[in-house]
């Protein structure tokens, strides 16, 4: 990988937009990877988490490179659906990705925050979707996405006007969980992503998966689903071994979790 690095800190993946001299842009090639690390974390069972953040102190991500990337689109070289892996559409990835993000949260890179679970931002962090200003649009999930996670007018207001708004005000949107200080950002998500790594990851996976898939059903059908989901849950293995833990008064070992690497945290 050129511009997308996967690193391990035992159950846990960390996908890193390595390219901190462009503010992390993304070029052709690092839609590409990025697909392919989401893919790399579902398919690999050592990982549990994964914690996505750009490299530097300047960017998480700027979006796609105006040079590269924007020109193709605009050229008609190819679809946008080519980037779906990158933006997490349609996505099979039911395992938690936590976004730490440590700088400029922009265009491309807001949207593949919106794809994340958790997100943590530095005090410094902005974020904006700019696209309406050069004439094109937020497709990358975010049409869908954004109306879905926080209210109406704060989304209509970022997607129309594309001003920058500062970590604060996205924690006060609901676009993020937490801002803490720059030189506690990788500490924060990493201690997130090991408590989760921790938890069952087929409990995990199966609530992931449901809220993904059960929100544009009619209610009764959504309920008839959850249900499913829900036994599904109750009668695997890991809730069998969580039940005897909880009884037998000791932490649970999931089968979900055997085989994995594990780090022991202070």
């Amino acid at each position: 990988m050129t511009g997308i690095t996967l690193d391990r800190d035992g159950d846990v993946a960390i996908i890193r937009f390595d390219r901190a001299d462009k503010l992390n842009a993304l070029t052709l090639a690092m839609y590409d990877e990025l697909g392919e690390a989401f893919a790399e974390v579902r398919d690999d069972d050592a990982y549990a988490v994964a914690v996505l953040t750009g490299s530097g102190e300047r960017a998480f991500c700027v979006g796609a490179d105006l040079t590269e990337s924007i020109p193709a689109l605009a050229e008609g070289r190819f679809d946008i659906s080519h980037w779906d892996a990158a933006h997490q559409k349609h996505t099979r990835l039911f395992k938690p990705v936590i976004a730490a993000v440590n700088g400029l949260c922009l265009g491309g890179g807001f949207e593949i925050m919106l794809s994340t679970d958790i997100r943590i931002a530095t005090e410094s962090a902005e974020f904006a979707l700019p696209e309406s200003g050069v004439g094109v649009v937020p497709a990358g999930g975010t049409l869908t996405r954004l109306t879905r996670q926080i209210p109406y007018a704060w989304a209509m207001e970022l997607m129309l006007q594309g001003d920058r708004i500062s970590a604060t005000q996205a924690l006060r949107y609901g676009l993020l969980n937490e801002v803490v200080p720059a030189h506690d950002l990788m500490e924060a998500a990493l201690e997130r992503a090991h408590r989760l790594a921790g938890r069952s990851g087929s409990a995990l996976a199966t609530i992931k998966e449901a809220v993904l898939r059960l929100g544009d059903l009619p209610q009764d059908q959504a309920f008839h689903s959850e249900a499913l989901y829900g036994q599904k849950a109750f009668t695997s293995s890991d809730a069998r071994e969580g039940l005897s833990a909880f009884a037998e008064r000791r932490p649970p070992d999931f089968p979900s979790r055997r085989g994995a690497a594990r780090v022991v945290r202070p």
